[in-house]
């Protein structure tokens, strides 16, 4: 293989173009589940497949794959790739590093001559983000066969429209059932990501490999009360859903706070009032609580504190209560193997490295329940993501696709 170019301000220019494609006015990036902005970026980036000469297939949930043919196509593919979808307010990095990232990855690899004998697969994950049905890494929990079709029938969207709705607007074919993965398609999975935290960037390390994801999980409760006239509903009398979902929220931070694990982490994400007027009284709550840790045990116990808690403050405050655990998911280990990989081709190239916990998840935390998988992190500024200012050099990315490819390479010779 001759030596190895990575594309940076190219690569840049994909990213900033991608970064346009969006329902909010820049530098804010939002893109939900197929809204007519994510359809716009996916097929933004299937044309950049098609132009680096990669195979394309979509399946049912939307879920797309660009295969690079390797000389034994029996072999099981040697897998990457991400997310473009983006929550409301979001940047314009997260997931599209592993994406537009790993597609250079590919473009360099095939430009140094390298000729792969397992095949290399990028995939575009559906719904990472919870935004359209209150549950992430939507694509990915199908793809592994983690969500039962049961399950998915009754996922709603704030609106009451269901996937199969949503499968239709973005052009989806095919049965659901068709979905999941056979056994043994991949080798390998490798997830090129920015870190979403700060270490890398403070510690002045180039690349972080990750060893272990935290586990999610997330709670939807609607509360209902009685509204009313501001002025003449006495005080004594109300049953007021806001204050109830506020008490709630503060008990997310009260026992996300008070664990014995410094990984904890509680987060009243949405909250949602009606009738929403200022001189009315809010009849109807609506919340979703992300709690997450590194650990099981700690997490489980802080996720029974917040329901007791949600049960005893609905009781009191007279208030109809329904709650429902839309997910709750253990963390994932990372391959020891592969691992090690990643921290040999980062002395290779000369880079820092430091291995570490993720603890935001992402879809390789359900792609590690089927094959030996890791992450690649790249420092992020202040360690911000979601959010506009969201960012990553173009030499830091560069950092993170050459220590990809190479990965990548070592994988699929």
């Amino acid at each position: 293989m001759q030596s190895l170019v990575i594309e940076e301000q190219a690569l840049q220019r994909e990213i900033d173009e991608l970064a346009l494609i969006t329902e909010a006015a820049p530098p804010v990036v939002t893109r939900v589940l197929f809204s007519e902005a994510d359809l716009q970026g996916r097929e933004f980036v299937r044309n950049l497949y098609r132009e680096a000469g990669l195979i394309l297939r979509e399946d049912a949930v939307g879920n797309i794959f660009g295969r690079w043919d390797g000389a034994d196509k029996k072999l099981p593919a040697v897998a990457t790739g991400s997310h473009i979808d983006a929550i409301p307010n979001a940047g314009k990095y997260d997931g599209v590093v592993g994406v537009l990232g790993a597609l250079e990855a590919i473009r360099a690899l095939k430009a140094a001559g390298f000729q792969p004998r397992r095949s290399i697969e990028l995939i575009i994950f559906t719904s990472e983000e919870p935004t359209r049905f209150g549950i992430g890494c939507l694509g990915s929990r199908l793809l592994v066969g983690l969500l039962s079709l049961e399950r998915v029938a009754a996922l709603r969207d704030r609106d009451g429209k269901d996937l199969e709705f949503w499968r239709k607007q973005g052009g989806c074919v095919g049965t659901l059932t068709s979905v999941k993965l056979p056994k043994d398609c991949y080798a390998a999975f490798v997830e090129l990501h920015i870190e979403q935290g700060p270490v890398l960037e403070a510690e002045n390390i180039a690349i972080g490999v990750v060893e272990k994801i935290a586990a999610p999980s997330t709670l939807r409760i609607q509360l209902t009360g009685v509204g009313g006239h501001a002025g003449a509903t006495l005080m004594p009398g109300r049953k007021d859903a806001l204050l109830a979902g506020a008490e709630i929220a503060l008990a997310v931070e009260r026992a996300a706070s008070t664990t014995a694990s410094s990984d904890t982490v509680g987060t009243t994400g949405f909250f949602r009032i009606e009738p929403g007027a200022v001189n009315s009284v809010p009849c109807r709550a609506w919340l979703e609580i992300d709690l997450r840790d590194t650990l099981l045990k700690t997490r489980d116990a802080a996720l029974q504190q917040i329901e007791t808690a949600v049960q005893e403050i609905c009781t009191r405050r007279k208030i109809e209560c329904a709650m429902e655990r839309l997910n709750v998911d253990p963390p994932a280990i990372c391959d020891a193997r592969l691992v090690e990989t990643v921290a040999t081709v980062c002395d290779d190239l000369d880079l820092s490295v430091k291995r570490m916990i993720s603890r935001a998840y992402h879809d390789s935390l359900f792609m590690a329940q089927v094959c030996p998988t890791t992450m690649i992190f790249i420092p992020c500024f202040k360690g911000y993501s979601h959010r506009p200012d969201e960012y990553s050099s173009p030499a830091q990315i560069k950092n993170g696709v050459a220590v990809l490819a190479q990965t990548l390479a070592k994988l699929a010779a």
